[in-house]
């Protein structure tokens, strides 16, 4: 059970579970495989939130980060769920 909702701090950006079709259409857009996008644990505290709202969230899928700042403005990448950092 998750004590703190890590999703609630300023600092941690949005994150979002792709489903299986958006997976699909950006690794195509890209023209790579998931397993060449960075890496987020699946022990990660944001992962397990997700859980909570999407139910399990498996090796392989998709995750989608949106940070917003100033300076930068909007910034989207992708991660790949994996049980362990290889």
């Amino acid at each position: 059970m998750v004590d703190v909702n890590v999703m609630l701090h300023d600092l941690v950006p949005e994150h979002s579970l792709l489903s299986e079709k958006e997976a699909q259409a950006l690794l195509k857009e890209l023209k790579i495989t998931s397993d060449q996008l960075p890496k987020i644990r699946k022990d990660d505290p944001v992962i397990k939130i997700l859980e909570m709202v999407h139910g399990p969230i498996e090796e392989g899928n998709i995750i989608k980060i949106t940070r917003i700042s100033d300076s930068a403005g909007v910034s989207v990448v992708y991660r790949t769920v994996v049980d362990r950092v290889k």
